[in-house]
């Protein structure tokens, strides 16, 4: 199988743009070739082996498996990171919240400062931000082992400190937060205590969105990282932000990546827990995709 032979067999089910970025991203990764290398013919210098597995590869494609799972790479600020099912792809419109300028933060390096992401799936978002700025003391919740074990695997193999723990935001249970309380989770924050920056990218499609996405994405990828209940929108937000008030430094932030349909419900939220300075963010595609504010 070839370059051209791939993505005419994706064509049918991703367009012919996606279909070819798929393919050359199939090669790139799996097999160390270049856009000049397949321009040149090197795609048909494969091994039976690789020509093997290309089918197979080929095969999951079909099925509407992400590349990303298939590969188990996903690409985030110019990085790869590791994924499998069960981790939530990262997207490039993430990228936006993590380059949104001037992060509040108040030294170069990140001296003395403590931030945390909540639901930190595949770590991208904690691991950036640690790679970013390398002497503050990064923490990163997730509710799934799996997420944590394959954000532990990332953070090492981008060499950044990272302090990664099995988190439910949405827990009701006295004992969960008394271990919160003690420090056992926000072994991150360091002797000054509070948190200069709490981000995430929580779940925030409503179940009613379903017909309207992808079949990659709801075949595949873990549900309870994506979507919320139709009658509670803000669902997590909420509890951010509620935890962001007995956690945050006074001059703290929260950053969020948020559904579009429910920006200005979520200002109007976040305004009434006393939060100031608030501002949405339009993604590159015109919608109003991320929010700010300070405590």
């Amino acid at each position: 199988m070839t370059y051209e032979t791939l993505w005419h067999l994706l064509t049918p089910l991703y367009g012919e743009g996606e279909a070819k970025a798929i393919a050359r991203m199939v090669y790139e990764v799996r097999y160390g070739l270049t856009f000049t290398d397949l321009c040149i013919g090197k795609d048909t210098q494969l091994s039976a082996d690789d020509q093997a597995e290309l089918e197979e590869i080929a095969q999951r494609l079909e099925r509407h498996e992400p590349i990303q799972y298939v590969l188990g790479k996903a690409e985030f600020m110019g990085e790869w990171y590791d994924v499998e099912p069960g981790v939530l792809i990262p997207r490039p419109e993430t990228e936006e919240l993590v380059r949104w300028k001037p992060l509040p933060l108040p030294s170069p390096k990140g001296e003395g400062v403590n931030i945390l992401d909540i639901g930190t799936g595949s770590g991208c978002i904690a691991i950036t931000l640690a790679a970013m700025y390398p002497e503050a003391k990064v923490t990163a919740w997730d509710i799934s082992e799996k997420a944590l074990e394959v954000a532990r695997a990332n953070a090492i193999r981008h060499k950044v400190n990272v302090f990664f723990h099995q988190v439910d935001i949405l827990s009701k249970s006295p004992l969960h937060w008394e271990r919160l309380r003690v420090g056992e989770c926000n072994s991150g924050m360091g002797d000054g205590g509070g948190f200069s920056l709490i981000v995430s990218n929580p779940p925030y499609i409503c179940n009613k969105e379903r017909e309207a996405m992808e079949q990659n994405v709801l075949d595949y990828e873990p549900h309870e990282a994506l979507f919320v209940p139709d009658d509670d929108p803000l669902l997590f937000y909420r509890a951010i932000a509620d935890y962001g008030k007995k956690t945050l430094k006074s001059d703290g932030w929260l950053y969020f990546e948020i559904n579009p349909l429910y920006a200005e419900p979520l200002r109007e939220l976040l305004s009434t827990m006393s939060y100031h300075d608030l501002e949405i963010k339009n993604d590159q595609y015109g919608k109003q995709r991320f929010i700010r504010a300070r405590r």
